[in-house]
């Protein structure tokens, strides 16, 4: 099992990277959204991957995030889902906007993806939805932020949660009270901070 691969970019392609490790060059499967964020070639970069078996071919898929590797393990097991079809689902969608569309069985949106048509939507939202939580899409928004000392995480996530069961009451979809609570900062605030926050961004 390849758990990761840590060497210097060779070359991009579309779709594709070849890393150099030194003794070994791998060619590896990403999404458009690491392409975009890739260094130039020469650089060094690190990719968790996948390794996909079928009986006459092998090939590789890489992410940036432990997190992005983590849904694409859940896509490929959604009945009529293959790798391909994953690798083009978190082309378009972060992992966490992606678990914001299952909790809001946002099916539309998921149907966007390539090769995606909204009976298959339907079935991943189906398939995922016991597997995704409103605590891991707000958790990993930004996973570069370390949590505070002595930070209370477990009465901020209850405060977040709260303050999208608000925006609801207050009309709006779950998808967009889901969005708007992200990335908001809750150390220390009340549900009430966060609800006056999450307006602004709406634009209340």
């Amino acid at each position: 099992m390849i758990s990761f691969i840590r060497g210097t970019l060779e070359s991009v392609s579309e779709n594709k990277i070849e890393i150099d490790t030194g003794a070994l060059g791998y060619e590896v499967n990403v999404p458009v959204s690491v392409i975009e964020k890739l260094p130039s070639p020469g650089s060094e970069i690190k990719v968790y991957t996948y390794l996909s078996h079928k009986e006459d071919e092998m090939s590789l898929f890489g992410f940036d995030t432990k997190d992005a590797l983590q849904m694409f393990k859940l896509l490929i097991n959604v009945n009529g889902i293959g790798p391909r079809g994953a690798l083009g689902i978190l082309s378009v969608f972060t992992p966490s906007d992606l678990r914001f569309a299952v909790l809001a069985g946002d099916a539309k949106a998921i149907s966007k993806a390539p090769g995606i048509g909204p009976k298959t939507a339907q079935r991943l939202i189906i398939e995922l939805k016991d597997k995704v939580s409103l605590e891991d899409g707000l958790a990993h928004f930004n996973d570069d932020v370390q949590p505070a000392a002595g930070r209370n995480d477990s009465a901020d996530m209850s405060a977040k949660n709260e303050a999208v069961v608000a925006l609801t009451v207050l009309g709006y979809s779950n998808s967009e009270a889901l969005k708007a609570v992200q990335g908001i900062d809750v150390t220390g605030l009340t549900t009430e901070d966060i609800l006056k926050e999450a307006l602004k961004k709406i634009g209340f």
